[in-house]
């Protein structure tokens, strides 16, 4: 009995497409795993990474064409550099969402995430301000391109800015931050106690127009007692039936309730309460942001681009120079030529 015969039997087998197949439904199961996030989910995504690798490698090995006609080894290295990419990308991958008031700078915390377990967190070096922004409406309410005003600093001190939306991110080391469809308005409180200093505050409102109706919020003072906040609106911001932008309204009240008072504030206005003066600033605007961060994805286009010019090089020479393949195949015999085809 020849001893290789079973190595080669297994190499087979690795290297089957249907083993192939088999590893790719693992991969896939390993990907949510992963953003679940602890030490299994970092296994199972390692262990379905290492066998895809494992397959690519024994096709390699099995089938001689591949080694033998350069575009057709191009193009499975090629895969298998997409193979790890995609897990190294999940693995070290940030996905998540923020809100900013105007003229306030991110510090960092996110209100939702889903990171993997190999991503170290830079967010609190993005140190960029939200300065507003602009969008336009269509009759009926259709939501325009947003135009997000964004400043920050570089590494050296100097000022940058930009315009940003929905699909032109800020980009800053590698993190990608992008507006969202959610924005609204944001009232600025200020906490005076009557010993210490003052505390500053907004409230995010639920976002408009979607929530047009339903303008109120809680707001926590500093010594945990709430107030609850109703933004009151006297005109019409959106019309529906006509083109608009978005704007802040010229004439509004904040309501303002702590049990058993009652009160309407004007901008500027401040009210007495126990233990300090709460004073209603004025009004300003939030946007909801999401952040992305994936260091892999210019390497998973250049793998990407590789593999499909690879495989467009292999079928150029297949149908347009049959002549020189078929006398490329009868150089190297009669088996050779079988394999190949």
């Amino acid at each position: 009995m020849n001893p290789a015969a079973p190595r080669h039997a297994l190499i087979a087998h690795f290297g089957s497409l249907r083993t192939t197949l088999a590893c790719m439904g693992l991969l896939g199961a390993a990907a949510f795993a992963g953003q679940a996030g602890g030490g299994f989910g970092v296994v199972a995504l390692s262990t379905a990474i290492a066998l895809l690798a494992v397959n690519l490698l024994a096709a390699l090995v099995v089938h001689p064409a591949f080694r033998r006609q350069l575009p057709l080894l191009v193009f499975h290295l090629a895969l298998l550099a997409l193979v790890v990419l995609v897990g190294l990308g999940r693995l070290s991958s940030l996905d998540g969402r923020f809100e900013l008031a105007q003229g306030v700078d991110f510090d960092g915390r996110l209100i939702e995430s889903s990171a993997g377990a190999w991503h170290r967190d830079g967010l609190a070096k993005l140190a960029f301000r939200h300065d507003g922004f602009e969008i336009d409406y269509a009759p009926g309410r259709k939501r325009g391109a947003t135009r997000n005003r964004v400043t920050w600093h570089e590494a050296d001190g100097t000022p940058r800015s930009a315009v940003i939306g929905d699909h032109r991110p800020l980009i800053i080391d590698g993190y990608r931050i992008y507006t969202s469809p959610n924005k609204g308005f944001a009232p600025m409180l200020t906490w005076t106690p009557q010993q210490g200093e003052p505390v500053s505050g907004t409230v995010h409102l639920p976002a408009f127009p979607m929530h047009e109706l339903r303008q109120s919020r809680e707001w926590m003072l500093p010594d945990g007692r709430v107030a609850w906040v109703l933004l009151q609106i006297d005109e019409t911001l959106i019309d529906p039936a006509a083109a608009a932008r978005f704007r802040m309204p010229e004439q509004h009240r904040l309501v303002l309730r702590m049990d058993p008072m009652r009160t309407e504030l004007r901008p500027g206005q401040s009210v007495q309460i126990e233990g300090g003066t709460l004073t209603y600033v004025g009004l300003r605007s939030w946007m909801g942001y999401r952040v992305s961060y994936d260091p892999t994805l210019p390497w998973l286009l250049a793998a990407a681009l590789l593999a499909a010019l690879s495989l467009a090089w292999h079928y150029t020479q297949r149908f347009f120079f049959p002549a020189r393949v078929a006398a490329a195949a009868a150089a190297r015999g009669p088996l050779h030529g079988a394999v190949d085809a």
